[in-house]
């Protein structure tokens, strides 16, 4: 199993685990036509991450593009940046800017 990971990634973990569960258990190239016809923003962002370990598949493993499928696709959550908004009254909102590790494992289909 071949992965890649993009780390502290600004997309919420949520947003990001939606489009990664798109693509699950997919061949490699219908999981590109779904994410590049989707209008999810993290889209492009999961796009990436299935590009290099597609990438890691065929030049660290002499895998072939067109017989790999994504086994796993996930989003964890990373360190959430904190700001603050002032609020009426002298008051102020906390705000949170979540970031997010985005990890995609492709493998070949084993044929049986």
């Amino acid at each position: 199993m071949i992965n890649a990971t993009a780390k502290y990634v600004r997309v919420s973990p949520r947003k990001a685990g939606d489009v990664a569960a798109m693509i699950r258990g997919k061949k490699v190239m219908e999981a590109k036509a779904i994410l590049a016809l989707s209008p999810r923003g993290a889209a492009k962002l999961v796009g990436k991450v299935l590009d290099s370990a597609v990438a890691n598949a065929e030049n660290n493993n002499n895998l072939d593009a067109d017989d790999l499928y994504v086994v796993t696709a996930y989003a964890n959550p990373g360190p959430t940046i904190k700001r603050f908004q002032p609020r009426a009254m002298g008051r102020a909102s906390r705000i949170n800017k979540r970031t997010s590790h985005i990890t995609v494992c492709v493998d070949e289909k084993k044929e049986s």
